[in-house]
Order: C-alpha cells, then sequence, then structure tokens
C-alpha cells in the first residue's frame, strides 16, 4: 500500500476531505468531489476535521459555511476583513487567516476560514494549490493522539492549534524563496556591470515582497492572540493546552524577527547602491573639471595670441611684408608664454589634484 495513500485514500483526490471519530469509537476518513458520505455519517462523530478547497473563494465560501450548518452571519463578519479575522458567537467560532504563496518576487496572500461547532473544524480555502496536503496525509494519526482527551473542548482546541501551526509552516516555508530571490540580488549586486536601472527595480520588488509577507504575519499573530485571550467559549481553558497558542505566537514573532532583519539587509543593499552611484557621479565629475582645466589652458594659448593679432591688424599699424618675421615671432612667442602661464597659475592652485582625484 503507497505510505501516501492511507486506508487507501489519496488525500490529494477531490476538493473535499474529511476526518472523522465516529462514536463507536471507529476512524473515517474519505476525499471526494462532494461532502455527500460526510453528511451520512455526521450524526455519528465525536469529532471531525474537514477540509474544502473552493475555485472561488469570494463567492463559494459562504454557500459552503452554510451547507455545514454555520450561521451566514458569521461568514459575512469574516469576510469584512481583509486578511485575518476573528469572530466568536460562543456557540461558533470563526477566524480567517491569510495564507500565503510565493512565486519569485511576487508574494499572493489567499485567504484561509476556520470555522468550529460542536465537534466539528471546517477549513475552506481556494487558491491554486491544496493548503493542508501534508496535514491530510496524517489527519488520522494525529485525530487519534487527541481522541484520549475527555472534554471536547481540549480536542477542539488541538486539533485547532495544530490546523494553524500547518497553515504557519506553509508560509514560512515561502520565506526560503524570498531569501533565494536575495541572494541570487546579492550577486547581481556585486556585478559593477550590472545595469543600475534593472537593479534598483529588482529590490523594491523584494523590498515590497517583504513588505507584504511581513504584514501577512502580523495578521496571523492578531488571530492567534484572539484566541490566546480571547476565552472563547468553544475552546478549552486548561492553561497547559493554551501554552500551544503560545509557541504559535512565539514562532511567528520569530519569523517576523527574520523577515525584518531580511528587510534591514536590503536596507543596508540600497545604501550600498547609492554609494555606488555616488561615486561613479563624482568620477563624472572629476573627469569633467579635468576636461575642462585643459580646456582652460586651450582657450587661453588661442586667446591671448588672437587678441594680439587683432590689434596689430588695425589701420593704426602699418606693417607691411618685411615685418612678417618678428610678427610671427610675436604670435608664436605669446602663445607658448600664455600657455606656460596659465598652466603654471592652474597647478599652482591644484585644480590637477582636485580635477584627478577619485
Amino acid at each position: 500500500m503507497d505510505n501516501n495513500k492511507p486506508n487507501g485514500i489519496n488525500p490529494l483526490d477531490g476538493r473535499f476531505f474529511y476526518v472523522a471519530h465516529l462514536r463507536t469509537g471507529k476512524l473515517v476518513q474519505g476525499c471526494e468531489e462532494s461532502p455527500d458520505e460526510f453528511f451520512r455519517k455526521r450524526g455519528k462523530m465525536r469529532l471531525a476535521w474537514l477540509d474544502y478547497k473552493v475555485a472561488d473563494f469570494k463567492a463559494e465560501a459562504t454557500g459552503v459555511a452554510k451547507k455545514f450548518g454555520f450561521k451566514e452571519s458569521l461568514i459575512k463578519e469574516l469576510l469584512k476583513g481583509r486578511d485575518s479575522g476573528y469572530e466568536d458567537l460562543n456557540d461558533e467560532l470563526g477566524i480567517l487567516m491569510p495564507a500565503i504563496t510565493v512565486k519569485g518576487l511576487e508574494v499572493q496572500v489567499n485567504p484561509v476560514i476556520i470555522l468550529i461547532k460542536d465537534s466539528l473544524v471546517l477549513t475552506i480555502h481556494g487558491g491554486e494549490i491544496h493548503r493542508f496536503t501534508r496535514f491530510r496525509r496524517y489527519a488520522e494519526s494525529y485525530l487519534k493522539k487527541v481522541l484520549h482527551r475527555k472534554l471536547g473542548k481540549d480536542r477542539l482546541s488541538l486539533l485547532l492549534a495544530r490546523i494553524i501551526d500547518e497553515n504557519n509552516n506553509s508560509n514560512f516555508d515561502h520565506l526560503r524563496e524570498i531569501e533565494d530571490q536575495g541572494d541570487e540580488m546579492s550577486k547581481m549586486m556585486l556585478d559593477l556591470k550590472a545595469p543600475r536601472a534593472k537593479l534598483g527595480v529588482e529590490i523594491y520588488k523584494m523590498k515590497h515582497a517583504l513588505i507584504t509577507y511581513l504584514n501577512a504575519l502580523w495578521d496571523t499573530l492578531d488571530v492567534v492572540n484572539s484566541l490566546r485571550y480571547g476565552d472563547a467559549e468553544l475552546l478549552t481553558d486548561d492553561p497547559k493546552l493554551l501554552q500551544s497558542f503560545d509557541l504559535l505566537a512565539t514562532e511567528i514573532n520569530q519569523q517576523i524577527s527574520l523577515s525584518e532583519h531580511m528587510s534591514e539587509v536590503l536596507a543596508s543593499g540600497l545604501e550600498v547602491l547609492q554609494s555606488i552611484y555616488n561615486n561613479q557621479l563624482q568620477m563624472l565629475n572629476n573627469r569633467m573639471a579635468f576636461a575642462m582645466t585643459y580646456l582652460t589652458i586651450l582657450g587661453t594659448a588661442v586667446l591671448v595670441p588672437n587678441t594680439i593679432a587683432t590689434v596689430m591688424a588695425s589701420t593704426a599699424f602699418e606693417m607691411g611684408p618685411e615685418d612678417k618675421g618678428w610678427y610671427l615671432a610675436l604670435i608664436v612667442g605669446s602663445t607658448v608664454l600664455s600657455v606656460v602661464f596659465t598652466y603654471w597659475w592652474i597647478h599652482s592652485q591644484k585644480w590637477f589634484k582636485e580635477a584627478t582625484r577619485e
């Protein structure tokens, strides 16, 4: 028998999965396209978990919840929240949590609804993938571990904590993908020939991905804190069991710290990038200053003899061919002297050192 198919059932088949403990003491599970088989056994169950994957979350979530006996008002209140929510109606409890998926630098946050009533825990989620694939495979084994608890509240609380933990672990796994993208970006930053415009866009995408991821973690932490301090009637009052929610909050805080650290590293990367830009701009300015220094020398070399030639060409000076020799000597001599003087003066002012400094 395939280890991934407990009791011959592939937990990936169908969009509806359930595992339940019957009052007869038997554990049963099913994975189908419709919950008909579940409804036939509903009255015989002491504890059950249902996982329902919908194609259109907003359009189908309310109908699915009503199908299993939950109040429409509970779902509507939950869906008012953006990515998280907590509603306690005493006999029914509902929470809305974010489910994170990452593709490259695109972070998608899909909602997951968890509803509790009597001995039933119902999860509803959408998206392209099954959210609780791993837990589907081993849900039967986990139910065996919690059935020794006498109180239904204790069993529900342990099962709820395990489902939230499974969702959190799936969220945490995607942080590694963001880290991998950050490593690739570090390689790009080491390449001085990498196009800076492209690098700036990639850093922005990484920063945006981390912000989206962090927001989802904060929403998750809000829900867990509501469970810790909300004192819901359907959940346990046992302090030891409530510690499981404390552990969930601790893990989320650790992931938040890791994400914030990555954000700080990215901020450092932006500073490095800005330094590179500034350095390149300074190098360009230095080259321009160096060019302007030489242009000043050349301009002076042309300006002085040109002025002399203009003056000597005046009608005030009656010059003939016999004056050609000393006239050329004057023009050449003035050019050389002006170049030497200008070069000496610029050098004495340390313009060359300033222009060549990088």
